[in-house]
């Protein structure tokens, strides 16, 4: 049922132009202008905040936190180094594939996610080779904005909550320790779901572990790191120390709640022992 409430400047003869609603909150517009594709942040209600003293990434939520409107223009993006354009692109792949498959059933976030993911394995090499390619820089940019779209309807998993804790304790790029983490978060997944193998067909693949090879593959083509200790600067025994921490907060992470397969402290610690040296698990 449609109200109209007494207002001179809100009549349906004023409704029915473009862009004739006046606005209808009595604040300060928020404008998001993303200069990076990874986040997707220009359309989500999240934030991340981070204690350098703990050493805690602190994810908000609030739609109070989303934007009025976005511009999402790939060529703010042709300046980006390499480095960069390669961990913001695998933060979106991650993005895309936790929502997916979340355990909250959204048609629109499915469709969104499948999106971005295409549209990442077919440019983010040839936007790091190319950087002043405006057609790559723009699907990067699109794919980074439907895996907001995505993840703010469907939220996210434990490959985020690990790598908030990787971030937060050791200051390795978030979309890096995203791309070390998530295969094996694919691995663990897999016994609860079955909907990595759709993922796998997107890129010519059958089975959820191909599609775990094939985000390895790309992780590998665009040069960034596969596990901690080729990330470097971070020692055996700095990691080991810190993994009862970084699993228990890891735990109380609000992304661990939506993640397909229930996750106890113990097997998170166990895949961020993995992660130091990247190999495959099997639990």
């Amino acid at each position: 049922m449609w109200v109209l409430y007494e207002h001179p400047d809100l009549s349906f003869e004023k409704m029915m132009e473009v862009c004739g609603i006046p606005p209808l909150r009595k604040k300060a517009r928020f404008a998001a202008i993303p200069s990076s594709s990874g986040t997707g942040t220009e359309i989500t209600a999240l934030a991340v905040i981070t204690d350098r003293e703990k050493g805690v990434k602190y994810p908000l939520v609030s739609y109070e936190l989303l934007p009025d409107f976005s511009i999402v223009d790939g060529d703010l993006c042709k300046s980006m180094p390499p480095s960069v354009t390669a961990n913001t692109g695998l933060d979106a792949l991650t993005h895309c594939v936790e929502a997916y498959v979340s355990n909250v059933d959204d048609n629109y976030a499915d469709a969104f996610a499948k999106g971005g993911i295409e549209l990442i394995f077919k440019n983010l090499e040839k936007a790091m080779a190319e950087p002043e390619n405006e057609i790559a820089r723009q699907n990067m940019h699109d794919a980074s904005c439907l895996g907001g779209y995505a993840f703010t309807n469907a939220w996210l998993g434990i490959a985020h909550s690990l790598a908030h804790q990787i971030g937060g304790t050791f200051g390795v790029p978030h979309g890096c320790a995203n791309a070390i983490v998530l295969p094996n978060v694919i691995r663990y997944n897999m016994k609860a779901t079955g909907r990595y193998d759709d993922l796998a067909a997107l890129v010519g693949k059958r089975t959820g572990e191909e599609f775990a090879r094939a985000v390895e593959e790309l992780r590998s083509k665009v040069h960034v790191a596969g596990s901690i200790a080729e990330y470097g600067n971070i020692s055996r025994e700095e990691w080991t120390a810190a993994l009862d921490r970084m699993a228990e907060n890891a735990f109380k992470d609000p992304c661990t709640g939506f993640n397909p397969r229930k996750a106890t402290v113990e097997e998170l610690k166990q895949l961020l022992a993995a992660a130091y040296d990247g190999g495959s698990i099997n639990f």
